[in-house]
């Protein structure tokens, strides 16, 4: 199995840069503040121009599974700040199309579509699947409930988003079409990736390189979709 290589490269010396606890400022943000300031992907990200330190993922992803080719159309969920949009846009060219949902607010990007809604709430797939106006090749989701900091409660939060990405996908994809999701390590994920394999010829999972090593994150790709009927 290939290891991803696309990313920042580092030195040999060490040059962690401190903050100090300013007042007023809680620890667990002075430790954030830290941990972006020393993130070599944060950084990579600001010097190539990229919305987010996320941008890396789906590169590196793209780099393992091949996902992106020329005129495809893409749905991107959980898009905000549009990090994973703006790669897709970039890597399917100008005869593609890439639709960004996020319940956030995005800056305009040239040639990617943007709605602001819940994704969770009802009825909000059907307006996605009108704007999109037809089926889609790729369904990318990075979409995660807010923390709350009891992992088991996490894990079954992300679990559901995953499974409204899904539904999505299995509505809106043309047969052969692709389906990646953000998923938490832990177990409890059983059920879910039974109906995702019986949707997709291949289901694989991929901890990207730019994954904070602390993060126990990964991500489900599934290529191939049977088809509505496949099932």
């Amino acid at each position: 199995m290939a290891k991803n290589t696309t990313g920042p490269s580092g030195g040999g010396r060490d040059v962690t840069k401190r903050v100090k606890t300013a007042r007023g400022r809680k620890l667990s943000s002075t430790r954030w503040l830290q941990r972006q300031l020393n993130d070599p992907y944060v950084q990579a990200a600001k010097t190539e121009g990229y919305r987010s330190r996320a941008a890396f993922k789906i590169i590196q992803l793209d780099e393992r599974f091949s996902l992106f080719a020329k005129g495809q159309r893409i749905v991107d969920l959980g898009a905000a700040p549009g990090g994973w949009s703006q790669i897709a846009r970039k890597r399917i060219g100008d005869g593609g199309s890439v639709l960004a949902v996020d319940i956030l607010e995005m800056e305009p990007m040239n040639g990617v579509e943007m709605m602001q809604l819940d994704f969770t709430e009802e009825g909000a797939d059907t307006e996605v699947m009108n704007a999109l106006g037809g089926q889609a090749d790729l369904v990318i989701c990075d979409m995660a409930a807010p923390a709350t900091g009891h992992r088991p409660t996490d894990h079954i939060r992300i679990v559901a988003m995953a499974e409204l990405a899904h539904d999505f996908a299995r509505q809106v994809l043309s047969p052969g079409g692709g389906f990646v999701v953000k998923l938490l390590q832990g177990g409890g994920e059983n059920d879910f990736l039974l109906q995702v394999k019986r949707d997709f010829k291949q289901v694989r999972f991929a901890k990207p390189d730019s994954s904070r090593k602390d993060s126990a994150e990964s991500y489900l790709v599934a290529q191939g979709f049977r088809g509505s009927g496949g099932n």
